[in-house]
């Protein structure tokens, strides 16, 4: 961008902001107040919630001892975890990881699921019976959602075994990041179902590989972290649990430092311009930008691009 582009837009939003106020990268906006650790805010029974770094969010299974398998209450505290990050503005990025767990996860948990059999057994009616499996189903395909319907960027860090309910959650997520030694299967066709919480949707669009996907849907086989790799489904490989969650967490800051307003506007519209024509992602990010265009982040972000500082973004 030339200086008379520069001049012109500077000249521009200077009336747009408030008088008196002298305009600066540094005074623009009041510098934002670190973020209150998320250990303080958030209290979940199988998520664990930290803040590694201003404005990033780690979140980790916890539920070592069942290998972070999903059970009900598991599925219940993502959704509502996603929920609320959704509109804190003290977290502007998300990594996910499998925390002190042996795997990432062991997938769905199968005792929850014999549970589940026997409240269906309790109920005599086949309608009814059936209304129980679709609240249910509809519950976990909302908790595989939120990571989506998040407007942060969800950053997910895999470690050894990420199977089934795993492999349909992380498909969801807009960065995947592995270890050497992790492993996948899609493994709901050998339980005798097909996966019905966003796998079957999200994986080929994610990959671009139908045939791949079919492949590994059917079969339900492992694959291993360098097939993950060379298919697209993870973009970076790491040596070992310690260096991936640090290469996570580095990304994360990464963009947490970016203004807020840019990247969530980026992410609202990739998310929207999957499930819908080039054009309509075009206008649909024309709508988005007729406001983001007049924000203090954008003359922020221009006058510490000519100052050589780095800018600092208020909370959103």
């Amino acid at each position: 961008m030339n200086k008379l582009a520069v001049g012109a837009i500077l000249s521009s939003l200077r009336t747009m902001a408030r008088p008196g106020a002298p305009i600066t990268a540094r005074n623009l906006c009041a510098a934002a107040n670190s973020a209150p650790n998320a250990s303080e805010k958030y209290k979940f029974k199988t998520l664990k919630l930290t803040t590694p770094s201003p404005f990033v969010v780690h979140v980790e299974f916890n539920r070592p001892e069942r290998m972070n398998a999903f059970n009900r209450q598991l599925w219940t505290e993502i959704k509502d975890c996603f929920d609320q990050l959704h509109g804190d503005p003290d977290c502007r990025v998300v990594v996910l990881s499998g925390g002190s767990s042996k795997h990432f996860t062991a997938g769905i948990d199968l005792f929850d699921m014999m549970k589940l059999g026997q409240e269906l057994g309790a109920i005599e009616e086949v309608g009814r019976r059936g209304r129980l499996l679709e609240g249910t189903i509809k519950l976990y395909q909302d908790c595989i959602s939120s990571l989506e319907h998040c407007y942060k960027p969800v950053i997910v860090a895999v470690h050894s075994a990420c199977i089934g309910a795993g492999l349909n959650l992380i498909t969801a997520a807009d960065v995947r990041y592995c270890t050497r030694d992790a492993w996948f299967s899609l493994k709901e066709v050998d339980i005798g179902l097909a996966a019905d919480v966003g796998a079957l949707q999200r994986f080929p669009r994610v990959v671009g590989n139908q045939s791949w996907v079919r492949e590994l849907a059917f079969t339900a086989r492992k694959f291993a972290s360098d097939e993950a790799f060379s298919h697209g489904l993870v973009s970076r490989l790491f040596e070992n649990k310690e260096e991936l969650l640090q290469g996570a967490i580095k990304l994360a800051a990464e963009i947490a430092s970016k203004s807020p307003i840019a990247v969530q506007g980026t992410k609202k519209n990739i998310v929207y311009s999957g499930d819908h024509t080039v054009q309509e992602g075009l206008d649909h990010i024309r709508a988005i930008n007729m406001l983001n265009l007049q924000s203090e982040d954008f003359l922020n972000a221009i006058m510490a691009s000519q100052s050589k500082e780095t800018p600092v973004f208020s909370k959103l």
